[in-house]
């Protein structure tokens, strides 16, 4: 997961009295509405991430069988064949569903801010995706390590052990297995170098995230090049790669204006808005 700032249009939201009277509340059309209601109420996304679990089930099956399997093309050096295996999980919107924060958002009229993030995080109310917890305790139970590859800062990281092991996932034992980012010098919001980490010991079966940066360390450049990477990955989509969809935020919805946050949030708007393929509409 990475979190973007300046992704929430403003929102007002009071009562105003007339004669007396308090009128009900009159949200103003946000972007995140409707990704988030439908991450948080429909089913169709619950069933999309039990589809994606239940597609991992058999993946790891056919992952611990053929040794010369890895997830992790470009960090998995050597002859890893006989390396325990491991599999390797992004935490947010991936296994844990913040939801709520996104809600806070748009009803506080709020953009995404660390400190903000952190006392979310604090909190430990995130919920789990559908299917994620019974796929990581199948894969503990087959011998499989289970690493979490986050970018929550270091500082939540006892909150996120927390949230996570009341809701049942695999914990890791003596290992360290929460590798989060600014944990150690060089981890920053570039997952590959905590990958390298967890390669040097073990076989990596199955990589999952929501964003493209999960799998991918050059997923903050123009979305012509977001492209060409995607194709260059496409063998690994589905098959050792796996994604839970997030429509909320991600590196896809800063792609448009090119990633920079100095820019006012109608031109943001704006630059999203230009890349749209259209209709030309009904003949007249």
């Amino acid at each position: 997961m990475i979190r973007s700032g300046g992704l929430v249009l403003a929102v007002v939201i009071g009562a105003m009295t007339t004669g007396g009277m308090v009128q009900a509340e009159e949200p103003v059309p946000n972007d995140l509405l409707l990704a988030t209601l439908w991450n948080q109420r429909s089913v169709e996304y619950k069933g999309n991430a039990l589809t994606v679990y239940a597609l991992a089930r058999i993946r790891l099956d056919e992952a611990l069988a053929d040794k010369s399997w890895t997830a992790a093309p470009v960090e998995q050096k050597g002859d890893f064949g006989n390396l325990p295996p491991a599999i390797v999980l992004d935490v947010d919107e991936t296994v844990l569903d913040n939801s709520p924060y996104e809600v806070w958002m748009m009803k506080a009229n709020q953009s995404f801010s660390t400190k903000t993030w952190n006392q979310f995080c604090a909190a430990q109310i995130s919920k789990a995706i559908p299917g994620a917890v019974e796929f990581t305790q199948y894969a503990d139970s087959k011998g499989v390590k289970v690493f979490y590859i986050s970018n929550r800062d270091a500082v939540t990281e006892k909150d996120t052990r927390e949230n996570m092991e009341k809701l049942g996932f695999p914990m890791g034992g003596n290992v360290d297995t929460f590798l989060m980012q600014n944990e150690k010098p060089g981890w920053g919001s570039q997952k590959g170098s905590r990958r390298a980490v967890i390669a040097k010991d073990y076989r990596i079966l199955l990589n999952f995230g929501d964003n493209l940066g999960d799998f991918d360390d050059r997923y903050r450049s123009s979305e012509a090049e977001r492209l060409k990477v995607f194709e260059e990955d496409k063998a690994h989509w589905g098959r050792d790669w796996l994604v839970i969809a997030n429509p909320t935020y991600g590196s896809f919805d800063t792609a448009p204006f090119g990633h920079d946050f100095r820019k006012s949030r109608e031109e943001q708007r704006k630059a999203k808005w230009d890349v749209l393929d259209s209709w030309s509409g009904p003949k007249q």
